[in-house]
């Protein structure tokens, strides 16, 4: 017996450092006013597949799947579509609308460091909002979130639309741009011998595809080079793509948010500013989380592609992220107090003295393993439990407990709502 390759299960310090990970990312995402969403994970195979989802690519590795009434249905690969769904589905959301979502997805790919078949995603998305505040705001939180995780990042950052206008500009044609775009992105894996090679495969003709090449190779290619080279200083590419800059040098995230000139990532419904995330040292190599804006997947969801629903989201890899803290030390949360009953007459008494410990928000175990008490103490004080509530005969008919502060070798006869007050003093200070 084996898990399906791809798939792990977490417990202990694993779980340990995957909880804190998202309650660290849940919590900032409370802090900048996203609400949460949950996404069903089982999708009609028509929205997954459909010619404005995740394009070609991802559908490889999509699950694919039947019920017993012959429906054909897909397993979500990732939490945007699904998202665009439900924004579809529910009009009367007031807007700008800002979500998150933690859940898992599922996509049948090769298997490696930091990338499974069923895997974690932590979305962040807001509709409603056409300018560059809501890249520049999510750059901000991304910057915050690696932050609080103390890992060092480069997010790099482009425009579809500016990148586009710049290969139309080369010789492109509008049919090839997206499959152009998918060949610049591989640049730093394939050199420029590898991308020569897949430009003549697309059939790309030589003059075209000498001047993708240079492009490709020149030096220092700012926004504004960019555009005056390819004579486009003044289309909607470059003006979105400078209104996004100057606000990222205004906001102080220069430093951290680079432009990449090639960046355009493989799916095909972003259709303006995309980004991606990565190690700032470049030892780890997996992207750390990615996004853009996607302003035409839900109006062409709903029918109406005259309507518009700007929309932009950012995407953090979980496991990549916690493939690279996993070298940290993870101490398990431990309880605060552990209810010993001794004898058979300290039993049902111990439950209620647990019960109200836990009323009174103390973490609280429970001894059950009819272990003599200096065993069950012991087992305790190595778990890092500072407080043992021992509960007798004696106790039960008195009314009270014995709280014994292991720490500090002390005993004390108190009532369970004594012994409370006592923990919680005690941790606070």
């Amino acid at each position: 017996m084996q898990n399906v390759k791809g798939t792990y299960d977490f417990i202990g310090p694993n779980q340990a450092l995957r909880k804190k990970v998202q309650d660290v990312l849940a919590e900032l995402f409370e802090l900048y006013d996203f609400k949460g969403m949950e996404t069903a994970v089982l999708n009609e195979l028509d929205l997954l597949a459909s010619k404005y989802a995740g394009g070609d690519e991802i559908l490889k590795e999509m699950y694919r799947l039947s019920d017993q009434g012959g429906r054909s249905l897909g397993l979500r690969y990732d939490l945007t579509i699904p998202f665009a769904k439900t924004i579809a589905l529910n009009p009367g959301l007031e807007m700008p609308y800002k979500r998150y979502e933690i859940g898992k997805v599922f996509r049948d790919g090769p298997v490696k460091r930091g990338r499974l078949r069923e895997f974690l995603q932590c979305d962040v998305d807001m509709v409603g909002i056409a300018g560059p505040e809501a890249e520049a705001e999510l750059m901000q939180l991304a910057v915050d979130a690696f932050g609080r995780l103390d890992m060092p990042v480069v997010l790099r950052w482009n425009n579809r639309r500016f990148l586009g206008e710049a290969l139309a500009a080369m010789g492109v044609p509008e049919d090839e741009l997206s499959s152009v775009m998918l060949t610049l992105d591989k640049l730093a894996k394939i050199g420029l011998a590898g991308m020569e090679q897949e430009l003549a495969q697309k059939g790309i003709c030589d003059g075209v595809k000498q001047a993708i090449l240079a492009f490709a190779s020149g030096e220092k290619l700012t926004l504004e080079a960019i555009a005056s080279r390819y004579g486009i200083s003044d289309s909607q590419g470059t003006k979105e793509a400078a209104a996004l800059d100057g606000l990222i040098r205004e906001l102080g995230l220069e430093q951290t948010c680079i432009y990449d000139p090639f960046l355009s990532r493989g799916l095909s419904f972003y259709t303006g500013t995309v980004y991606e995330i990565f190690d700032a040292s470049g030892v780890f190599t997996a992207s750390l989380g990615a996004g853009g804006r996607y302003d035409a997947i839900i109006g062409k969801l709903v029918g109406r592609e005259d309507v518009s629903y700007p929309t932009v989201g950012l995407s953090f890899g979980m496991e990549s992220i916690l493939e690279m803290l996993r070298e940290r030390p993870v101490v398990l949360p431990s309880a605060q107090a552990v209810v010993v009953p001794i004898g058979e007459e300290g039993k049902t008494g111990a439950l209620k003295a647990a019960a109200e410990l836990r009323r009174a928000g103390i973490r609280t175990a429970l001894e059950t393993a009819n272990r003599r008490l200096k065993k069950s103490l012991a087992a305790a004080s190595a778990k890092g439990i500072r407080y043992a509530v021992l509960l007798g005969g004696d106790e039960a008919a008195k009314g009270v407990v014995r709280l014994k502060d292991m720490r500090e070798s002390r005993e004390f006869l108190l009532s369970v709502q004594e012994a409370a007050a006592t923990i919680l003093a005690q941790s606070s200070g």
